[in-house]
C-alpha cells in the first residue's frame, strides 16, 4: 500500500470542504522513465496567486508531493476558469537533481484526470538560468597579467611554416628555403655544419687511429665530428662521456689519465661531419618553378596573358630567381607594350612600335634580407637592347606572383601574344 505525507496546505483545503470551498480537480496518473522503470522522486508545484472561477482567492504557495513507484495523486484548484494567467509550474526531482519542468492549466472535473489532459508544455532543468552579463577580463583572477605576457601573432606568421619568437615576442613564420634547418635563434639555412650548405655525411664504427697500450692517450678521427656532440665514443662496449672521460678538439680524441685505453681495449666511434673535400655530392640543382604559354589579347589595357606563383616561403636569403619571356606582335598597324611585374610592382615595361614582331627579355632577382635587388635587360626585332637595375621589398613569406601582361597602343585587330615564359629558383648554397 503505498502511502503519501500531504503538505499542509492540502490538508487545510481537505478539512474546509464543509465550509465552502472552491472545488478541485483531481490529477492522477502513473509515471515512468524512459527504461520502462517507476518513477520515484519530489514533484514541486509553484503558482501566482490567483482568482478561482467561484472568486476564491488562492494566495502563493509552494507544493511539495512525494511521488512512490510512480504513483501521482494530487487535487488542485481549476486554473482554466480561474483569472487570467493562472497556472501551476510543476518540477520533478529525483536523486536531488531536477529532471524536467511541465506547466499545467488544470480545468473543472468531476473525474481524475491524467498529467496529458492538463499538461500545456514542458523542458529540460539544465542548472540556474545562464548568467548573461559580460564578464570582464579583470573580474577573473589573474587573466590580465597572463593576456600581457603571451606571444601573439606576427607580421610574418603563415600556414605550414615553422613558428619562432622574434625579437618583439611575436610569433612570427620562418623564412628560408623548405629544405633548411632551423637554429635554436629562429634562424634558418641549409642544413649541416655550421648551416654551410654541405649535407653531413656520417662515420660508422669508426676505429680511431692512435696506439693502445695503456698509455697513449691521443688518437685522431678520420673527419672532425659536426657538431662536436654529434661523437658517440665506446670503449669495450662502454659509452665514454665527453668532459668526463676525454676531449675532443676537431678530429682529435684526448682521454685524461683514468680513462686512458689499456692494452686490448677496443675502441669505436659513430659520429656525423660535413666532408670539406667532397662538396659537389650536396649540390643543390636549380629548380624550374613555371615554364609554360601564355594567352593573347587586342585591349587597350594591360591584360594579363600569363603568370607564375611562388608559394609563401620558398624563398630564403641568398637565394637567385631568373625570369625569360618572349611576346609576340601579329600585324603591322598598331603598336604594342609587354609588362611584367613582381608582386604588385612593375619590373619591365616598354611601349614598341607598330612593325615590332617580338618584344623577349630577362630579368633576375637577388633575395636578401627584406628586399630583393633585380636587373633586366630587354630587346625586339627592332627594338634597342636596354638594360635597367632596382630593387623592390615585396614579403616573400607570402605568396608572390609574377604577371605577364600587354596591351595594344589603340584598337586594332592586331594583338599581342605571350609565346613562352620561364622562371627558375637558384637556390642559396655555401660550400666550406
Amino acid at each position: 500500500m503505498l502511502s503519501f505525507r500531504r503538505p499542509a496546505a492540502l490538508c487545510l483545503i481537505a478539512a474546509g470542504i464543509a465550509s465552502g470551498q472552491p472545488a478541485l480537480t483531481t490529477i492522477q496518473d502513473i509515471l515512468y522513465r524512459a527504461d520502462g522503470t517507476r518513477f520515484t522522486g519530489t514533484m514541486f508545484i509553484t503558482y501566482s496567486p490567483f482568482q478561482s472561477g467561484d472568486t476564491s482567492s488562492i494566495a502563493t504557495a509552494n507544493l511539495t508531493l512525494q511521488i512512490v513507484n510512480g504513483v501521482l495523486k494530487v487535487q488542485l484548484v481549476p486554473t482554466t476558469t480561474a483569472s487570467a494567467g493562472a497556472q501551476y509550474n510543476v518540477t520533478y526531482n529525483s536523486q536531488g537533481i531536477n529532471q524536467f519542468t511541465q506547466v499545467w492549466a488544470v480545468p473543472p472535473s468531476t473525474v481524475p484526470l491524467r498529467t496529458a489532459d492538463v499538461l500545456v508544455s514542458q523542458g529540460s532543468v539544465v542548472g540556474p538560468p545562464p548568467v548573461t552579463s559580460p564578464i570582464e577580463i579583470s573580474d577573473v583572477v589573474d587573466l590580465t597579467s597572463q593576456l600581457a605576457v603571451r606571444p601573439v601573432e606576427g607580421p610574418g606568421f603563415t600556414i605550414g611554416r615553422t613558428a619562432v619568437i622574434d625579437t618583439s615576442g611575436l610569433i612570427d613564420g620562418a623564412s628560408g628555403n623548405l629544405g633548411d634547418c632551423m637554429h635554436v635563434d629562429g634562424s634558418s639555412g641549409p642544413c649541416g655544419s655550421g648551416g654551410g650548405g654541405v649535407l653531413p655525411s656520417f662515420s660508422d664504427g669508426e676505429t680511431p687511429a692512435g696506439a693502445v697500450n695503456g698509455t697513449n692517450a691521443t688518437f685522431t678521427l678520420a673527419f672532425s665530428p659536426s657538431p662536436p656532440a654529434a661523437l658517440l665514443l665506446y670503449r669495450n662496449g662502454l659509452l665514454m662521456k665527453q668532459g668526463t672521460d676525454y676531449t675532443l678538439s676537431g678530429s682529435t680524441i684526448t682521454f685524461f689519465l683514468v680513462s686512458v685505453p689499456q692494452t686490448s681495449d677496443l675502441l669505436v666511434a659513430s659520429y656525423r661531419y660535413a666532408n670539406p673535400s667532397n662538396p659537389l655530392r650536396t649540390l643543390t640543382s636549380p629548380q624550374v618553378i613555371c615554364s609554360s604559354n601564355g594567352t593573347s589579347t587586342s585591349a587597350t589595357s594591360l591584360t594579363q596573358l600569363g603568370s607564375c606563383t611562388i608559394p609563401a616561403g620558398l624563398l630564403g636569403t641568398g637565394d637567385r630567381i631568373e625570369i625569360q619571356f618572349q611576346f609576340a606582335h601579329s600585324g603591322t598597324s598598331t603598336g604594342f607594350s609587354g609588362a611584367v611585374l613582381w608582386g604588385g610592382t612593375t619590373i619591365l615595361s616598354r611601349p614598341c612600335v607598330a612593325a615590332e614582331t617580338a618584344f623577349v627579355g630577362r630579368i633576375t632577382f637577388g633575395v636578401y634580407a627584406g628586399a630583393q635587388s633585380w636587373d633586366t635587360e630587354s630587346w625586339g626585332n627592332s627594338l634597342s637592347l636596354a638594360n635597367t637595375v632596382g630593387s623592390a621589398t615585396v614579403d616573400t613569406t607570402q605568396n608572390l606572383t609574377i604577371s605577364f601582361q600587354a596591351d595594344m597602343a589603340g584598337s586594332t585587330s592586331d594583338s599581342s601574344a605571350l609565346r613562352n615564359f620561364t622562371v627558375i629558383r637558384y637556390p642559396a648554397q655555401t660550400n666550406p
